[in-house]
């Protein structure tokens, strides 16, 4: 499933935040192999699919991928960051899903 996300690269591989619980974490978690492509902001692609693979890192992995995240996405964060932290909880009550970072290397 196309899924555009905002990542920075570090030793080779391409580290990204999302949800806990987002649909892109519970596929990793039943399998790891994934393919990535660069694309657009709306998901079109602009280059094949390579295959790789996904690792799911700890909460510890957070705050130092943020900032990574913070220094390359400055101007957009000030946008997005608050509106994102504006949303209401998800509609089953439950509080905002905490971050998880994903770590992709290619295959």
């Amino acid at each position: 499933m196309a899924t555009p996300v905002w990542f920075v690269q570090e030793a080779g591989r391409l580290l990204v935040q999302t949800d806990a619980n987002s649909g892109k974490v519970k596929r990793i978690r039943r399998n790891p192999h994934v393919l990535v492509a660069p694309c657009t902001a709306t998901g079109r692609l602009l280059a094949d699919p390579v295959p790789a693979r996904a690792e799911l890192l700890g909460d510890a992995e957070v705050g130092w991928v943020e900032r990574l995240l913070a220094a390359k996405y400055r101007i957009d964060l000030l946008v997005i960051r608050p509106i994102r932290c504006c949303r209401p909880p998800c509609s089953d009550g439950d509080p905002r899903p905490k971050p998880i970072i994903l770590a992709i290397t290619p295959t």
